[in-house]
């Protein structure tokens, strides 16, 4: 069963909403981050979720393990939900796939501007290697 919320706090100076992707079948969290700008209204989010949640891209999965195994009681499962709806900020487990993800987003483009900067060295040895073949047939 696929589990998905979406956390939105203040974050000074913008509005961040960060939503957590629990997939319950393989204990799996994956999460991503959205930076809103100001104050969104509860239209406004739904209409962000509607319009881009498969646009969104959340950190690689990480393993969590599982919470419950005995039944709880409704009392206790009343508070929990109380605490969660009163919660600001992300949880630890979040953080962590959020780090990870920032991890390979850092990776990714470090390695896309390694490449980058080695087609320009090369384009200016075959230009200079031009350049001294031009100079050798002139004389």
């Amino acid at each position: 069963m696929l589990v998905v919320s979406l956390t939105v706090f203040f974050e000074d100076p913008f509005w961040v909403g960060v939503f957590e992707r629990i997939n319950n079948d393989e204990q799996q969290l994956e999460v991503s981050r959205v930076t809103f700008g100001s104050e969104p209204k509860d239209y406004e989010v739904l209409e962000y979720l509607q319009k881009n949640y498969y646009k969104l891209q959340f950190s690689p999965p990480v393993q969590i393990k599982s919470e419950r195994t005995a039944s709880v009681s409704i009392k206790k499962l009343k508070k929990e939900a109380k605490k969660e709806t009163s919660r600001i900020g992300t949880s630890s487990k979040s953080q962590e796939a959020m780090r990870l993800q920032l991890e390979a987003q850092k990776k990714q483009k470090t390695e896309i501007s390694k490449a980058a900067l080695m087609e320009e060295k090369e384009r200016k040895f075959l230009i200079h290697q031009m350049k001294k073949k031009e100079k050798k047939r002139g004389h």
